[in-house]
């Protein structure tokens, strides 16, 4: 016997009782599955970075990370589950793993658009010493300004800038850092301004 790869039936010959596809059509209903919900996925997950650069939180780096490394273990085990199917292996607990794992970018996007968009508190300001600058070119290039903290616990702060706020700031300038509190509790960037 072996798993139906569209329902997940055991069955013990070439069409499935339960849905009627033959071993050729549920795989091919399979990879169309796979291939739509990556399609889904991926936009998720441009979504996601869309809203991280309109309201950006104080931890950019540390939320970027957490979003990379989920984005390329969900597509691995995409792949995982297209390469077992090839074998006709069972499949059926692998895709609804990935399956779960498919909203979670377009999740987190809306945790972080109505983080800053519904973000009714008073701003607080604080004040920085600049004390390094780091830009990285490409598809979606990065310029953050390295401040020196103000929180307890952490001896720079990362702070994301746009082209003209990068190149109006140099090192040793104070600089008043506009954050928001989040209506989810998530500090944000509003933005930087010389003092």
């Amino acid at each position: 016997m072996t798993p139906c790869l569209n329902c997940g039936a055991d069955r013990d010959r070439d069409v499935c009782e339960s849905c009627g596809m033959s071993s050729v059509a549920a795989e091919f209903s399979l990879r169309r599955r796979l291939l739509n919900r990556t399609a889904i996925f991926v936009l998720g997950a441009l979504a996601f970075v869309a809203v991280a650069g309109r309201y950006p939180p104080l931890e950019l780096d540390g939320v970027l990370i957490f979003v990379g490394v989920l984005f390329f273990v969900t597509l691995g085990l995409a792949i995982w589950v297209e390469r077992r199917a090839l074998r006709h292996g069972d499949v059926e607990k692998l895709k609804r793993i990935y399956y779960g794992l498919i909203p979670l970018p377009w999740i987190l996007s809306a945790l972080l658009l109505a983080n800053g968009a519904m973000d009714h508190a008073p701003w607080q300001v604080e004040q920085a010493r600049v004390v390094g600058k780091f830009s990285m070119a490409g598809a979606l290039p990065t310029r953050r300004l390295v401040v020196a903290s103000w929180r307890s616990g952490h001896r720079v702060e990362r702070i994301p800038v746009d082209r003209g706020d990068f190149d109006l700031f140099s090192r040793g300038d104070t600089v008043n850092v506009t954050l928001g509190s989040g209506a989810v509790g998530i500090p944000w960037v509003v933005g930087v301004t010389l003092r």
